[in-house]
């Protein structure tokens, strides 16, 4: 006699919805295993999540609450692109990403993380190079030069309005055009002057001309920024982005981390200076199409402040950028609190998601959670999902990426696994003694202060040397003239020689030789293009 069958329980059924979703998130090619499935009030170690590498161009957001364990998140998926051999462009605004390179202490809480997820944990370092902007804290300096940072981007640190914004743009312009280096900002703060003064307002008259009004309030924040700190970024010698694309000698990427707690105070300066890294990059690197892996992937922290009080030119060329620079085999992730923080254009280029919990304390937030919930794929599994999105744990995150056909994977809560690396700050003297054994630190550790703009409009107020007094000579008779082609001439050059010889014309010719050879285009963002 046939036995009934069973009636499923609810385990059966939470175990069956986690497979299904987990089906959605099967990878062939190499991926990013983020954590386990949760379904059913419970964690199923055998539904996996994960993150083909082949989409990290596709771009992401990571975004949640204060707290709620998004830096975790943005560690873990450094050290596993690193691991694959990818390199990853971090921010470190705490210093707790510094901890990176010293492998992580086990403990209950990871014991039992790794038991839930499934992961075979294993504390592990990994190699990490870290970088200060203009050496401001513990790092190998990073800086930029005036001209290759451009008018649009120098407009968001200076916080400029449009019409501010197009009359610095004109002043780039002519500095191209003239052959004058800016360097750093005491270069632009002279060409300033110049161009409102007596003698140089003129140089601009038939392209519009540069008010006082304009000139002084840029002038002013120039100042602002200086006072700050901020200048010791501008000048050289200027960063390459190439450098950011390396791998260790065992194969792993290296894990450029900024170090930023020295101007954390500064946000509109690290913010868009890691915008000015994408520009560069998009600039110089070729057209790869779709890839098996990255060649680097960025994490944005902190990513509103790149969009709050934005000009519209700097918010199209950053969209532009993150649209087009996929093709260039660079993955960008957005870090913020709210999915919301991020405008509507730039959201739409984000393929991959990690949402964790939000909070609704006022109806401002209970609004965004609204607008976020409305962008997430329909569930069969979770049919509550601004519940879902307010009740996640720390460590814990709503996951929708692409997968490998292009596809939006089904809504997964995922346990997300425990980082295999410390998360902390680093002795100082660790740190210290990392940056002086790195390879960039003998190319970058020491600013250049050469000839620019600065000295050039200088030698043009300069009055001209007085000519001395001749001593009067005995009169003798003049030797034979040699001939030189057709014409007569003396030995000596007379009065141009003298001239060709002076300093002065000496660094304008120079000057004028650099304009004339390097034919300086601008990008998106008004960055300098460099040629290759």
């Amino acid at each position: 006699m046939s036995q009934p069958s069973a009636t499923p329980t609810p385990d059966d059924d939470a175990a069956a919805a986690a497979a299904r979703i987990a089906a959605g998130y099967a990878v062939e090619g190499p991926a990013l295993d983020l954590g386990a499935v949760h379904a059913g009030g419970r964690t199923h170690p055998d539904a996996q999540v994960r993150l083909p590498l082949s989409v990290l161009n596709r771009h992401g957001l990571i975004a949640g609450a204060t707290g709620t364990g998004k830096t975790r998140t943005l560690q873990l998926m450094a050290e596993q692109l690193s691991a694959a051999g990818v390199p990853v462009v971090l921010a470190d605004l705490k210093g707790d990403l510094a901890g990176l390179a010293r492998p992580g202490e086990a403990g209950e809480r990871v014991s039992r993380r790794a038991a839930d997820t499934g992961d075979p944990w294993q504390p592990t370092g990994f190699p990490v190079e870290y970088l200060a902007l203009g050496g401001l804290g513990t790092g190998v300096p990073v800086r930029a030069t005036v001209t290759d940072f451009g008018p649009v981007l120098l407009s968001k640190v200076l916080d400029l309005n449009a019409t501010q914004e197009s009359s610095l743009g004109l002043v780039f312009h002519h500095a191209d055009a003239a052959g004058l280096p800016l360097l750093d900002l005491a270069d632009l703060r002279a060409l300033l002057t110049w161009l409102t003064s007596p003698e140089g307002k003129e140089e601009l008259a038939g392209l519009g001309g540069l008010s006082k009004a304009t000139a002084g309030v840029v002038l002013r924040e120039l100042v602002a920024l200086e006072d700050l700190g901020g200048d010791v970024f501008f000048g050289e010698p200027a960063f390459d982005p190439d450098d950011l694309i390396r791998t260790a000698p065992d194969g792993r990427g290296v894990i450029s981390a900024i170090e930023l707690p020295a101007v954390a105070d500064r946000p509109a300066l690290f913010s868009t200076f890691l915008v000015w890294l994408l520009a560069e990059l998009f600039e110089q690197l070729p057209e790869v199409g779709d890839l098996d892996r990255p060649k680097v992937v960025f994490f944005l922290d902190e990513a509103h402040l790149l969009f709050r009080g934005a000009s519209k030119a700097f918010l199209t060329a950053v969209t532009q950028t993150v649209r087009l620079i996929r093709s260039k085999g660079v993955g960008v992730f957005l870090v913020t609190q709210q999915p919301t923080d991020v405008p509507s254009d730039v959201l739409g280029q984000l393929g991959n998601r990690v949402q964790h919990a939000l909070r609704a304390f006022t109806p401002e937030d209970a609004d965004a959670l609204k607008k976020t919930v409305r962008t997430f794929p329909r569930s069969d599994v979770y049919d509550d999902v601004a519940g879902l999105l307010t009740s996640l744990g720390t460590g814990e995150a709503a996951v929708t990426v692409l997968s490998e056909r292009g596809a939006p994977t089904p809504l997964a809560w995922t346990v997300l696994r425990a980082p295999r690396a410390g998360m902390g700050a680093v002795p100082a003297g660790e740190m210290a003694a990392a940056v002086a054994a790195s390879p960039l630190q003998p190319r970058y550790g020491t600013a250049v202060d050469r000839e620019s703009a600065r000295e050039l409009l200088a030698a043009r107020l300069a009055p001209p040397p007085a000519a001395p007094r001749a001593e009067p000579v005995p009169r003798e008779e003049p030797a034979p003239r040699r001939r030189r082609g057709r014409a007569e001439e003396p030995e000596d050059g007379g009065v141009l020689a003298d001239v060709m010889g002076s300093p002065v014309f000496r660094s304008f010719a120079r000057s004028a030789a650099s304009a004339l050879g390097r034919e300086l285009t601008r990008g998106l963002f008004g960055t300098r293009r460099r040629r290759r």
